[in-house]
This record gives structure tokens, sequence and C-alpha cells, in this order.
């Protein structure tokens, strides 16, 4: 079945993304994360400045904006040229 005959509401399960892909959780007021693995049907993200893990459904999750990608990407060089992270 191609994507022109699938019904209207159908939705289709995300593609799991490779290890370390920055996703943003729309359930977390739009937190960028780091995308770790999958537990169950849910996917873990991490803080890109690192922390604790969270858990989040695959539907609740996107890709983040080039301004969004920038800001967290600048975040994790900041962090690990003050030593918070490795």
């Amino acid at each position: 079945m191609s994507v022109e005959d699938s019904p209207p509401n159908e939705q289709s399960t995300p593609q799991v993304p490779d290890r370390g892909t920055l996703l943003v959780d729309t359930s977390r007021r739009d937190q960028v994360g780091e995308f770790r693995g999958t537990t169950g049907p849910y996917w873990s993200l991490r803080p890109v400045c690192g922390g604790a893990e969270w858990e989040v459904e695959p539907g609740n999750v996107r890709e983040p904006s080039p301004i969004e990608r920038l800001r967290a990407e600048n975040a994790r060089c900041n962090a690990r040229s003050a030593g918070r992270i490795l």
C-alpha cells in the first residue's frame, strides 16, 4: 500500500533515529535533546549539555529548526570548553 492509498487519519510509526541525533520534545516546551535509544514504546533523550535522560513518546518529537540546532550545538561546545561535559 502506498502513501497515497493510506487512510487520511492513519498515523505511521516514526522511524527510529540514529543515536546522537538532535530532536525537539514538544511535550517539554520544545526542549532539545540527543537521541539515546528506545525503551519499550518510548524514546530516550538526553539534554545536550549532559544530565539525566528522559523518555518521550515518538509522536511528541520533531526535528529541530536550523536555529534550534545551532543553539544546541553552541551550548554543547560551551559546556565542553568549560569542562562540564566530555
